[in-house]
Parts: C-alpha cells; structure tokens; sequence
C-alpha cells in the first residue's frame, strides 16, 4: 500500500494533536526535572495552571525506543533495512547503536573509540566543510545513507576534527505532551522496615515517610510537529523525502499505539487524532504505514540512498 504524500507537497508543517487520558482512574505522574520537579505554569490566558506531562527530548528518546526491537537489537520488521551503526564490545557482543544512544551519531562509544573507522568515515565525507558555511544538505545526505534516522532526530557533532564542531542539524520532528487545567492529587506513603523501625535512615534504615504529588487533567494532549520544508531543504529527491516523511509518521503512529505507558504512575491511553495543519490530510493508520514501509526502504536503496551494508560495524575500544 502507498501512502499519499501529495498534500503534504505545499506545506511547511505537519501539525499533529492527540487526545490522551489515564488509562485507568484519573490520576498521571508528569516528568520531573532537577531542583524543578514538576513543570507547572500558568495558562497563557492567566486563566488554570498548565502542565508539562512530558518534554520534546523525552518525546524524542520515545519516538525511537517504539521502533527498536529490544530482543534482536535491530528496527522492528516494518522499518527492516534502514541504516544504523551498531556498536559491539571487545568481545564481540552487541554494546548498543546509533538509534538508542543518547547523542545518536555524536555517541562516545562511536566517536571516542580507538576503532575511529566511524570518525575517519565522517571526515572523509565531510572534508569541504572545515573552511566556510558548512553545507546541512551534504550532513543531511550523509546521515541519511549513514543513519537514516539522525537526519529526523537531528545531530550535533561536538568533534572539532568535523568542521570545527559546527555540524548541527536541527530536529525535523519533535513532540511534547501538555495537560491544561490541572489540580494536584497528592498522596503519600512510608517505606516500612520491620527488622528495625528506628534504624538510621541516612542508611536505608528504619521508615521513611514521604509525600507524593500526582496531578488531575480533562485535558491532556500530545502534541506532534514534523519540519517539512526543513525536509524538502535537505534537497535528497522526492525518494528520500517520502521515506524521511513515512518514517517520521510510523514513529507518531506507534508512539500512540504502543508508547503511552510512559511511567509507572502514568500510563495513558488515545482518545482521538487530529492533523491541525495542513487541512484536509488525512493521517494513516499504523497498519497502513507499516505496509507502505518496506516498499519506501527498498525504493530508497535501489536510488543508491544507503550504505551497503546498510549497518556501520564499529567495535568500542578505551
């Protein structure tokens, strides 16, 4: 099945909403931040308090972690065949990837390694951006037939022997999720010792009381944003731009399909979606995306867009 990106051709965003909501009772535990806690603020109306349930580098992290087969270390079957750089140990076994870590390509265990063929790799493809603007089509080209996936998250490769350190691209699709209105449901609990109740607790000793704030919302919403003139600026052809677009859709779909138990205390379910901009779009089901898929990847490669092989072996080595 295809999937039609035709009116999708004139737009500069992609605009997504989604209504979210506990999946059972009505209480949600939101991201907590250093010295922070809980994001909380006033409505832009002056009118409630607004919440931060979780943050577009959160979100980031999520969209990824939905398409990524933890048991065989590889995409999930529908996204089959996309590039990536897998690290593996000294030993041989698998260390992590480009797609899990939290710097992506920048990751140390693939810059910092004394097997530099990655490093060496991105110099050589790089070289003619030491001097001047650096060129984001050609980082965007490379990461592409590299790791596919950085060219959506976006990169930032603090290495100075890479022009200086200025190849920075910026995140083509990014997501929050907000709850408007919100009330604190506060509760509390001890953890109970009963060997020694007085013990010290600086220790792990004794009980230890505490209290706990949870929050209530009529309206907790995700929110998805996918940059397509910042895709179309890339200038990859219409091959890369459906795929880079596909992809970008698959991980919105699942993400809501699958990614929503976000913490222990806040697992939510949807209610509806809506495309905010453009209008009329209609989005595709994850079912529909995932047949489109395969189909997009090997378009991709037949136009010569990827690495063969299409996963980067790079061994971390102190």
């Amino acid at each position: 099945m295809s999937l039609n990106f035709q009116a999708l051709r004139q737009s500069p965003r992609l605009l997504i909403e989604a209504d979210l909501q506990p999946i059972q009772g009505t209480r949600f535990q939101p991201t907590g931040f250093p010295d922070l806690g809980a994001a909380e603020y006033t409505a832009p109306d002056g009118n409630g308090q607004m919440l931060l349930v979780e943050s577009a580098q959160s979100m980031a992290n999520r969209l990824e972690l939905v398409c990524w087969n933890e048991l065989e270390d590889d995409w999930v079957d529908a996204l089959r065949g996309l590039p990536f750089i897998r690290v593996r140990d000294d030993k041989g076994g698998i260390l992590t990837s480009s797609v899990l870590e939290a710097h992506r390509l920048n990751s140390p265990y693939i810059l910092e390694s004394k097997d530099d063929s990655v490093l060496e790799m991105l110099k050589s493809e790089l070289a003619d951006q030491e001097v001047g603007r650096v060129d984001l089509r050609k980082l965007a080209e490379t990461l592409v037939r590299v790791d596919t996936n950085a060219a959506l998250h976006g990169v930032f490769l603090a290495k100075k022997e890479l022009a200086g350190g200025r190849l920075r691209l910026p995140r083509a699709l990014s997501g929050f999720i907000e709850a408007a209105e919100v009330k604190v449901a506060p509760s509390g609990g001890v953890k109970i010792d009963t060997v020694d109740p007085k013990g010290d607790t600086s220790k792990g000793f004794g009980h230890v009381p505490y209290a706990r704030d949870e929050y209530v919302s009529p309206a907790i919403t995700a929110y998805f944003n996918l940059d397509l003139a910042q895709i179309r600026a890339f200038g990859l052809g219409e091959t890369a731009e459906n795929l880079l677009i596909g992809l970008a859709l698959y991980k919105i779909q699942r993400f809501l399909e699958t990614g929503l138990r976000l913490r222990t205390a806040c697992d939510l379910e949807r209610l509806a979606t809506r495309v905010s901009r453009p209008e009329p779009f209609e989005l595709p089901t994850l079912t529909e995306i995932e047949q489109a898929m395969p189909g997009l990847i090997e378009q991709a490669a037949d136009a010569g867009l990827f690495n063969e092989p299409r996963i980067t072996e790079v061994t971390y080595r102190k």
